[in-house]
C-alpha cells in the first residue's frame, strides 16, 4: 500500500531539510493525534543520526499503542539539490504488528516560492489494506500540519571562518 503528499511549502530548502531531519519536527507534525517517546536512554537526539531509534508511540499524547522503530539513512545519487530522508524503520509493537514493511522516504528541494516537498510510505503486511485509509488520513494530517509549520521555519547556518580570528 501507498501513501504520498507533494506540497509547495512556504520555506527555504534548507529550513525544510533542517526541520525533516528533527525529532521534534515529528513531533509538531504528529500532534495532537500522535507522540512519540524515547525508548533510548540519552532520549531523542536533536537531529536524526544514521541508524535506528527506538520509540514509544502515544495516541492523544497519553495512550501506548505500539512500539516504533525510526530507522534513518540519508541515500545518494540524487538529483542536484535534492535531499532525501528514509526510514525503514516501522512499527514494531503493538496495533503496528500487522504491518511489516515500511519504506517512508521524505524528500525536499527548491521549488519556485519555496520548497518542494515529497512524501512516500510504502507499508505491506497483513493488516495493510485494512489500515490504508487511517493512514491516508492522518497522512492528510502530516500535509495540513506542514503547511501550517514551514512559515515558522528558518535555519541560518554559521558562516564557516576560513582563516581563525586574530586577537585584538
Amino acid at each position: 500500500m501507498i501513501v504520498q503528499l507533494k506540497l509547495v511549502l512556504d520555506c527555504e530548502p534548507d529550513a525544510a531539510w533542517h526541520a525533516l531531519q528533527s525529532p521534534a519536527g515529528l513531533r509538531e507534525v504528529a500532534s495532537p493525534w500522535l507522540d512519540f517517546a524515547s525508548l533510548e536512554p540519552e532520549g531523542l537526539p536533536t537531529q536524526w543520526p544514521n541508524g535506528e531509534h527506538l520509540m514509544r508511540a502515544l495516541a492523544l499524547r497519553t495512550v501506548q499503542v505500539g512500539t516504533v522503530a525510526v530507522d534513518i539513512t540519508r541515500p545518494g545519487d540524487l538529483p542536484q539539490e535534492v535531499r532525501m530522508l528514509r526510514d525503514t524503520g516501522g512499527l514494531r509493537g503493538g496495533l503496528g504488528r500487522g504491518l511489516r514493511e515500511w519504506d517512508h522516504r521524505m524528500a525536499v528541494s527548491p521549488a519556485p516560492g519555496g520548497t518542494l516537498y515529497r512524501d512516500r510510505l510504502h507499508f505491506s503486511g497483513p493488516l495493510a489494506a485494512p489500515s490504508w485509509y487511517p493512514i491516508w488520513l492522518f497522512w492528510q494530517w502530516r500535509g495540513l500540519r506542514l503547511r501550517q509549520l514551514a512559515p515558522t521555519w528558518s535555519f541560518d547556518a554559521a558562516p564557516l571562518r576560513s582563516q581563525p580570528a586574530s586577537a585584538p
